[in-house]
């Protein structure tokens, strides 16, 4: 059994804290402005210290362990009580609400909002994060994450915020150059782009009734921003995520060839810590969320 230990050892948790978020010593050493070395010595002395286990190392990542999970949850939420009691006595007259996003939905969905959030409630200073997929409570470190599943995140309170349906969209002046898009099985005479694999292209030509689909080019891309950002510069047609790509439908940038909306399982949803409720400035900023989110439905 581990010795208590006398003097909590605060850097090494803070670092441990950070690794066991990221689930990576490197990305961990860049968030700390430090080196992978520092950050593998110090969870190496923590592990020697109370002689137990907190990673799994492996070739290219790392894996908590059971107690090294259990280790992250109490000191994920220690590190986020000790921010919250800074921020109250630091600058009483102002609050501060961290919030998680991805890139897709901050930079084409909440960062639109930013302006009208200030006019709405000036008192609050809303800090953003840019958020890796959550998978439970123990990576979740700010009061607020938006984040892409089904409505089950372990240890942690999911409210739908916004659902999506993906359409085909691409450029006017390729369309004219690709001869046209008269029927969906035209899109074969276009380069494909796909997000991450080839799974909704595939669902979305079932949905139109295509079969032995075989396009001149594909690619695959991770990023949904460069996903979108390769439709814009006429680079192929990508499946657009509604509502996020309407304005671009709007403006003309891009045209929506056919009204097939495939529905996917999952949402975006609101997550919070069962114990945020008590902030009342984060439960403000889950309000104006739900809230703008419902509109921006209606719209």
């Amino acid at each position: 059994m581990p010795q208590k230990p006398r003097n909590l050892p605060l850097t090494a948790l803070r670092t441990f804290e950070v690794a066991a978020r990221r689930l990576s010593f490197k990305d961990a050493a860049d968030e700390l402005c430090v080196s992978a070395t520092t950050v593998s010595n110090q969870i190496r002395q923590l592990e020697a210290d109370w002689k137990c286990k907190l990673f799994i190392r492996k070739t290219r990542t790392v894996v908590l362990t059971d107690e090294g999970r259990s280790l992250s949850q109490v000191v994920t939420r220690a590190f986020d009580d000790i921010r919250a009691e800074v921020e109250v006595h630091m600058n009483p007259g102002r609050k501060s609400v961290t919030l998680a996003v991805g890139p897709i939905f901050g930079s084409r969905w909440l960062v639109p909002r930013l302006e009208q959030f200030r006019k709405d409630r000036p008192k609050i200073d809303l800090v953003l994060h840019d958020s890796p997929r959550i998978t439970d409570a123990a990576m979740m470190t700010s009061h607020l994450a938006v984040d892409w599943g089904t409505g089950d995140w372990s240890g942690l309170n999911s409210q739908k915020l916004l659902d999506i349906t993906y359409s085909p969209v691409v450029r006017a002046d390729l369309v004219d150059a690709c001869g046209g898009l008269n029927h969906p099985a035209d899109i074969a005479r276009f380069p494909l782009i796909h997000q991450r694999d080839k799974s909704e292209w595939a669902a979305w030509f079932k949905l139109a009734g295509v079969d032995d689909f075989e396009p001149v080019s594909e690619t695959i891309i991770t990023d949904s921003n460069m996903v979108l950002q390769a439709a814009l510069d006429g680079q192929g047609v990508s499946l657009g995520v509604f509502p996020f790509v309407r304005e671009d439908v709007e403006a003309g940038r891009l045209v929506k060839p056919f009204d097939v909306d495939l529905t996917p399982e999952r949402s975006f949803y609101l997550l919070s810590r069962p114990s945020s409720a008590r902030t009342r400035e984060v439960s403000v900023v889950q309000d104006w969320l739900l809230k703008e989110a419902a509109n921006s439905h209606e719209g």
